[in-house]
């Protein structure tokens, strides 16, 4: 059976981005508060021979997570929405405008807002999602089966052609760095180039197309993800040790588990790609699964109200540390974990009083956030 027009938001895509959101912060309150915050994970920031401390390097590895989820479940999202929407009747240029309309005001965030506050252009992950979600436009209409397979070319074969366009620490033509390779650039920097990231919002948006809004007998979600999360491990254990690649040029320096897990997100290797996204699977498989057991969950619970207004806490969190810096001297790592829960503490009201202004008035300019 399709998913029911009028069904309600799927509990454990509001909860993995709920947790996503809580790390985030984690990271971000790193960069304001941690002395000690390692930013190495390109072959442009890292420099070979450096020795991580396990505790600075893991509070920075578990975040890694959140951008591959915030793209993966976008695109579901979007497959979700806009099946709920044809069943209500509704045009399909009307839903191809309001998703242009959301589309360019994330990457209009980014763009505009940011780069304002930054004193530059600065391209980061809102513009990835801005991008990729106006390209979906187009995309979805190629159907489940032909989006998965670009998007598995995109993610696989990015680095070929990638590595015969540039070479770390030589010029980025503009629109390299818009589509394809960061830029750490005097006049602007681009973070996240779009195509490598829209690859993960395909990939969402196949996943809940096929098994979410026409789902099989055979092939439940939860299976499907866990499957793949595990394949998805599996190759990136192959592909790490074999050091070759897929790799981005952040080859391994020795056998540590730390070695092994740092790779490149700037830009996202295949590595990357494959590691992140099977950790997301898993875990987005063992809550549906928690979901299908548990039908009670409370509405208010702040990890739910976190994933239930993504948006709006990506630009509140940031207003929240910058009030908090005056407060607080760059320090330790356990100051930072400090900072990051009175953070949430702080959030947590903000963001319900938000969810349920934003409920009350679902047509409005809110709708974007």
């Amino acid at each position: 059976m399709p998913l029911d027009s009028t069904a309600p938001r799927i509990a454990a895509i509001d909860w993995l981005r709920g947790i996503v959101m809580i790390l985030m912060a984690l990271d971000h309150a790193s960069w304001f508060f941690n002395s000690q915050r390692i930013f190495a994970d390109s072959v442009l920031l890292f420099e070979p021979g450096t020795r991580f401390a396990a505790d600075q390097f893991f509070t920075r590895w578990i975040t890694h997570i959140c951008a591959p989820t915030f793209l993966f479940l976008a695109g579901t999202s979007i497959a979700i929405s806009n099946f709920q929407r044809q069943q209500q009747g509704m045009d399909d240029a009307i839903i191809d405008r309001e998703l242009l309309m959301r589309g360019a005001f994330i990457a209009l965030l980014d763009i505009v807002l940011f780069s304002l506050i930054g004193g530059k252009p600065v391209l980061q992950v809102l513009y990835a999602i801005g991008i990729s979600m106006m390209l979906m436009i187009y995309l979805r209409r190629l159907g489940a089966g032909t989006v998965f397979w670009l998007a598995v070319l995109i993610i696989a074969g990015g680095e070929f052609l990638l590595t015969l366009l540039w070479q770390p620490g030589g010029d980025v033509p503009l629109w390299l760095a818009l589509t394809f390779a960061p830029d750490f650039g005097a006049t602007y920097t681009v973070l996240y180039p779009a195509l490598p990231w829209l690859g993960m919002m395909m990939l969402g948006w196949a996943f809940g197309e096929r098994f979410i809004v026409h789902p099989s007998a055979s092939w439940q979600p939860q299976r499907v993800l866990m499957t793949a999360g595990w394949f998805a491990l599996t190759l990136f254990v192959i592909i790490r040790g074999h050091d070759g690649y897929g790799n981005l040029f952040m080859h391994l320096e020795g056998n540590t588990l730390i070695d092994w897990l740092h790779v490149s997100k700037y830009p996202p290797s295949l590595v990357y790609t494959l590691l992140e996204l099977g950790l997301m699977a898993i875990v987005l498989s063992l809550l549906m699964r928690l979901e299908s057991f548990n039908k009670t969950i409370h509405r208010n619970n702040p990890v739910l109200v976190f994933g239930q207004t993504a948006l709006f806490f990506y630009l509140a969190h940031f207003a929240v540390l910058t009030a908090l810096k005056p407060l607080f001297e760059r320090g330790s790592l356990e100051q930072t974990y400090a900072i990051t829960l009175l953070a949430l503490f702080i959030l947590y009201p903000i963001c319900r009083a938000y969810r349920t202004l934003k409920w009350r008035h679902p047509h409005s300019w809110l709708r974007f956030l």
